[in-house]
Order: C-alpha cells, then structure tokens, then sequence
C-alpha cells in the first residue's frame, strides 16, 4: 500500500504559533500510511499578480507551493483566525494554487481545514472561510473531516496539542479521512 502525501499549509507564520504546533502534531500522529508536509515559504511569496504569473516570470516561491501542491495526494490547510477570517498568507497562497485559470493546483484533491484560535469558537469563521475559497479553487473540501479549537492560548499554554489526547485523536482521524478520501479518488 502506497503512502499519502499531505500538503500541511499553516496560516500562521510565527514559528510558536500554536497552529504551527498543530502542524507538527499532524506530522506526530499521522498514521503509518500517511506522510504530512508541512509547507514552509508562504512567507516569501509574494501577492498574487496575475502580471506575473506567466510562464517565465512566476517567482520562484510560488513554483515551489505549486510543485509541493502537484506532488500532494491531499491537503491539510491549519488556519488561525485573524479578524473574523483567514489569514492573507493562507489566502495568497490559496490564489497562487487556483492558477493558471483550469489548471490549479488544488484540482480535485481532498482537502481538510482545522485550526486552533485564541476565542471561544476556536476560529470557525475563518475556516468557513477558508473551505470556501478552497472550494473555488478546486478543492474537494472534505466538510466532516473538521477542527476549531477554542482558547488555544490557554488550553495550548503548557501542553502541545500532540500531547492533548482529543486533540491529537481529532487531527488523527481527519488524516485518516484524508487517507481515505485520496484513495477513493484515485480509484
């Protein structure tokens, strides 16, 4: 049996961010068959311009995500949520991978969107959000492979959410549908 490749996009780009520790508990408790790559970059691609998305000019950075996109057999966006949405980051790179216009990126491939934020809905509106722009792009958003965790900064503060048990079984069975959603795909 083959391995699933997931593409992990992490919204936050502080590096103790506790979506970022999110990742890496995707990453800790993925199943045997499943492999998470948590994408690192998102940083330094800048915003998308369709003036430079011509073969040729594309930067460098962008070519990355969309290879890193191309090689994925699913994927995994962790969202914080910033002023009642997704980050631009997340955003940006979601445009990126939507382009060139019929050939995105994200075409087809299961997609999951959790997230741990500071208030009481653990950042539900930016996932919404973010299953919705996915969704134009071309996503199979998977809709019952879902994760808002509420007060990150207090349920987070002397635990990684690899060691919280819920949590850790919650990421667990969303890869699993990932998984499985990947293989009915390519069946």
């Amino acid at each position: 049996m083959s391995s699933t490749n997931v593409l992990a996009l992490v919204g936050s780009l502080r590096q103790g961010s506790t979506n970022r520790q999110l990742a890496e508990a995707a990453e800790h408790v993925a199943p045997a068959d499943v492999v998470v790559n948590v994408f690192t970059g998102l940083e330094d691609i800048p915003f998308y311009n369709e003036d430079v998305d011509v073969e040729g000019t594309v930067p460098a950075a962008a070519l990355k995500l969309r290879a890193a996109a191309a090689e994925a057999n699913a994927v995994l966006v962790i969202s914080p949520e910033y002023n009642g949405t997704m980050p631009a980051v997340l955003k940006n790179a979601i445009d990126w991978l939507s382009r060139p216009f019929g050939a995105s990126a994200l075409s087809g491939k299961p997609t999951a969107v959790i997230g741990t934020a500071f208030g009481q809905y653990g950042g539900v509106w930016a996932h919404d959000d973010a299953r919705k722009s996915l969704t134009i792009a071309g996503a199979t958003v998977v809709e019952d492979a879902k994760l808002s965790v509420p007060n990150s900064v207090v349920r987070f503060a002397e635990l990684h959410p690899r060691d919280d048990a819920e949590v850790a079984d919650a990421v667990g069975g969303i890869l699993n549908t990932l998984a499985n959603a990947s293989s009915a795909e390519a069946a």
